[in-house]
């Protein structure tokens, strides 16, 4: 009888080992403006690139740009994004340390009227867009990424790791760096039930407040030690 030899599991869609290349994040904008890995640049007013400090130790992941973001060109400027920085305040995590980017770049949308409805990107976009953010992180080398999603997990993840079981935990990526796992912010806004939001939007702080923690213990452990008479 064969012997069949197992199949390796496939490496995440951002750490296949394929990346685009660039010498600072500006640079690799530049680059991505001309992208035409999937199909989404068509529909889409333009481009949505990661913004943030050229060294941040904190990289948050999100799904796709939405309509208000597809606008202005810019990451989570809608609603979802608004939340996002209330959120990360009440947590204690300073804004302007966060590299803030998107598992895809284009938004996908359906059209309903004169609306643009927010629409799921598939496993292929994923896996062509994953060309950019593998080389985001690989410039920024953050001391932590924050996965917004299951697109976001998927992405940074492969299919090893569930939302739902790992929500709130800190696990490695296959390049070895700390990857917080939690929802969307978008998720938030879909709830109706106030009592049920308010409790879903606690949660979600708490999530964010391991971000401060793991911080907080970087600088505890990388500080100067000081002699005691």
């Amino acid at each position: 009888m064969p012997v069949r030899t197992p199949r390796k599991p496939k490496p995440p869609p951002a750490f296949t080992g394929e990346r685009a290349d660039g010498a600072s994040i500006a640079a690799l904008h530049r680059q991505a403006e001309h992208c035409t890995r999937c199909d989404l640049y068509k529909d889409a007013t333009q481009l949505v690139f990661g913004e943030g400090p050229p060294h941040a130790p904190v990289v948050l992941v999100g799904e796709q740009p939405g309509d208000r973001e597809d606008e202005a060109g810019k990451p989570f400027v809608g609603p979802a994004g608004r939340l996002l920085d209330e959120c990360l305040e009440q947590a204690g995590v300073d804004r302007a340390l966060c590299y803030v980017t998107n598992a895809v770049k284009h938004f996908k949308f359906e059209r309903r009227g004169k609306r643009r409805l927010h629409a799921r990107p598939n496993a292929g976009e994923i896996q062509r867009c994953a060309w950019w953010l593998a080389a985001e992180i690989e410039l920024l080398e953050p001391r932590l990424i924050v996965a917004l999603g299951a697109t976001a997990l998927y992405a940074l993840m492969g299919r090893s790791v569930g939302l739902t079981q790992e929500r709130g935990r800190i696990v490695k990526t296959v390049n070895g760096t700390p990857l917080l796992v939690t929802v969307h912010p978008s998720y938030l806004l879909r709830i109706r039930d106030r009592a049920e939001a308010q409790a879903a939007r606690q949660a979600f702080v708490e999530d964010l407040e391991r971000v401060a923690s793991f911080l907080g213990e970087g600088e505890e452990r990388n500080a100067p030690r000081v002699a005691v008479e």
